[in-house]
């Protein structure tokens, strides 16, 4: 198999965003979102500034492929043009792009691998957020890892199969070990233990969909 191609750090460039430019070709981008920014516009006027919006200053072409949530830090990928939209999209709804999170969780997993395998809807009375529903939810699957132990929490390596909204956040929450800092999920205990949600994307691999070449980024974790 050839090797894949790590990300290299270009000379950054002076854009009218934060974000943290990593990569840059012809055909995409990919940025570090830090936590607090919406990577797309948001119903009322206090979140329309987002990621995509900043971007499109630079390049005005750029699409979002995937999201992150607005407390999520890490790697997100915008394509540069409509083929290349298509083609990223398609990959994301085959299931082969590989996400890889860390998250800092409230107690101590009891293994050291596992995986969730629940479904996901809406929570109709408590939006925005989502829960576990058998009935109606959607497919739902995540592979996870502990890494290490950390005082009364534990620090996990997280891959989702699937793609659904706060899915990481829902799992972990259902699994009795909810993201620290989380605003939406867990108990006061856990949302007030951090000053932000400890979710990071901290690495993205899919084939180039110009050149199919193997291709991968690693952002390195903030918290």
């Amino acid at each position: 198999m050839k090797p894949l191609k790590e990300n290299t750090p270009i000379a950054q460039r002076e854009i009218p965003c934060e974000e943290n430019l990593i990569y840059e070709d012809r055909w995409m981008v990919v940025f570090e979102k830090p936590s607090g920014l919406l990577s797309q516009p948001g119903r009322g006027a206090d979140k329309q500034d987002c990621l995509v919006r900043r971007v499109v200053k630079q390049w005005p072409t750029a699409r979002i492929v995937h999201r992150l949530d607005r407390d999520t830090s890490g790697l997100i990928a915008l394509a540069l043009d409509a083929q290349t939209h298509r083609a990223l999209s398609k990959l994301f709804a085959a299931r082969a792009v590989q996400k890889t999170y860390i998250a800092q969780v409230a107690g101590h997993p009891q293994h050291t691998v596992g995986t969730i395998d629940a479904p996901i809807g809406k929570d109709w009375g408590r939006p925005p957020r989502y829960q576990i529903d058998r009935k109606q939810g959607r497919t739902a699957r995540t592979h996870w890892q502990r890494m290490r132990m950390m005082g009364t929490g534990a620090e996990m390596e997280l891959w989702p199969i699937t793609g659904r909204s706060h899915q990481l956040r829902v799992h972990l929450e259902h699994i009795g070990h909810p993201i620290l800092g989380d605003p939406l999920y867990g108990n006061a205990t856990s949302q007030t233990a951090r000053e932000r949600l400890h979710l990071h994307a901290t690495r993205l691999e899919f084939s180039h969909p110009a050149t199919g070449e193997p291709m991968a980024w690693h952002s390195v974790c903030p918290f």
